[in-house]
């Protein structure tokens, strides 16, 4: 399959991948589901496909989604209050989140899988394991070193 044809699909994939995340974790906890991608032009993250509710666009750099971009590394937040002035509340009602970079095959990060919590505590390094696997068995992302995420 051409590069062009894996790019061109992407946001298709993205959009079928919010929804199966979003029928199955929708009652285990998980308030939100969605894709930001970085505007080319600006320093700022655009919403892509997502789930279930209204969110936050463009959002700055200085949240979690923008930190996971700029340091191209996962984000496990126990307690977004842990964040201070790095967190951008969507919806004051979320409590915990997991950012998970997304890169193109040259290496460069082109956005992020962030996936929300009205529990404290909700996400762990398992669930980051299988969601980079779901990332890279679906081509959203290629895969890229493993490097250990910041927890907040």
């Amino acid at each position: 399959m051409a590069l062009a044809q894996v790019t061109g699909n992407r946001k298709r994939r993205m959009r079928e991948v919010c929804d199966v995340l979003w029928r199955f974790f929708k009652d285990e906890g998980v308030s939100w589901v969605g894709f930001y991608t970085k505007d080319p032009d600006e320093d700022q993250m655009i919403l892509g496909p997502s789930r279930d509710k209204p969110a936050c666009s463009p959002l700055e750099l200085r949240g979690a989604c923008g930190m996971s971009w700029l340091k191209k590394r996962p984000i496990i937040v126990n307690d977004v209050h842990n964040l201070g002035e790095h967190y951008i509340a969507c919806d004051p009602k979320d409590r915990s989140e997991i950012v998970i970079p997304l890169f193109n095959d040259d290496g460069s990060c082109f956005g992020v899988l962030d996936v929300d919590s009205f529990d404290r505590n909700a996400f762990s390094e398992h669930d980051l394991i299988e969601l980079r696997r779901l990332m890279e068995s679906t081509a959203i992302t290629w895969p890229a070193p493993h490097t250990p995420p910041l927890i907040y």
